[in-house]
């Protein structure tokens, strides 16, 4: 009577040599990027321990948040808000045919897509407080720079995301409609646009996310939102105040998860 023979357990790989050498490069890459004396940056953590105290100062300051300044939030919050949706919105209905002429699956054109490509890479290089910093000087402080930052934000996330997502999976019945004899407009809208529909639904609803949290930073170059506010009261030594701020954005941004969570189930 013979045992069944066990199934054969494939062995892990080892890490070679190679890997080794891979390994010890970073660290010690790292190690020179540290270390001042082979023109690295300076880490000083001595003054970390030299100023201990004034930080747990400002920490003990924001553990006793100050809830009486809270009704003076509500309106820079309102505009936050207003600033993210109307930011996120607009580069939702600019960010569909900009995909789709980025997208190798859904344009055609080789010199088509490498201007829309470099277009958007260009957008999306430039840091969003640079461009907070550029439109407060056109156009004045307030939410406008803020909103104007925000979508050209978005507009490079949804299109860079969504376009490499296009490209990156198989789709039967847009080259079914090629065989058909149809015009890759018509193939976009009727086969392209339903199928990566989802996909524009979940990166629309992360740049929502996101542009809450972005508003906080740009308002130090004043583009407006809470991020003004809470550049003010930083500016004032008001820690109690800021903790207000912060824990309101943190509320903020959570009730937005929760909400952004319910809608993917339903459009995902």
């Amino acid at each position: 009577m013979t045992t069944p023979s066990s199934p054969l357990v494939p062995q892990k790989p080892r890490a070679g040599v190679k890997d080794y050498l891979i390994i010890a490069s970073i660290i010690a890459f790292t190690v020179a990027t540290a270390t001042p004396a082979l023109g690295g940056i300076e880490l000083d953590f001595a003054s970390i321990a030299a100023n201990w105290r004034n930080g747990a100062n400002k920490l003990l300051q924001m553990l006793q948040p100050n809830f009486a300044f809270l009704p003076r939030t509500w309106l820079p919050m309102l505009e936050t808000l207003q600033m993210a949706l109307v930011g996120a919105v607009l580069s939702a209905l600019i960010s569909v045919p900009l995909t789709l002429w980025a997208a190798q699956a859904t344009n055609t054109s080789a010199i088509g897509r490498g201007i829309i490509r470099t277009i958007i890479n260009v957008v999306r290089s430039v840091p969003d407080l640079v461009y907070a910093t550029i439109l407060v000087a056109m156009v004045g402080v307030g939410a406008l720079p803020g909103i104007l930052t925000l979508f050209l934000f978005n507009l490079g996330i949804v299109v860079k995301l969504v376009s490499e997502a296009i490209d990156s999976t198989d789709h039967p019945y847009m080259e079914a409609g090629r065989a058909a004899g149809g015009s890759q407009f018509h193939i976009n809208r009727v086969s392209a646009l339903p199928e990566v529909m989802p996909l524009f639904a979940n990166q629309w609803l992360y740049t929502l996310e996101l542009n809450v949290r972005i508003s906080a930073i740009l308002g130090i170059v004043g583009a407006g939102g809470i991020g003004r506010l809470l550049d003010e009261r930083r500016a004032f030594y008001a820690y109690a105040d800021v903790s207000v701020i912060i824990l309101e954005i943190l509320l903020v941004v959570i009730v937005i998860e929760v909400i952004s969570n319910a809608l993917r189930k339903r459009l995902v």
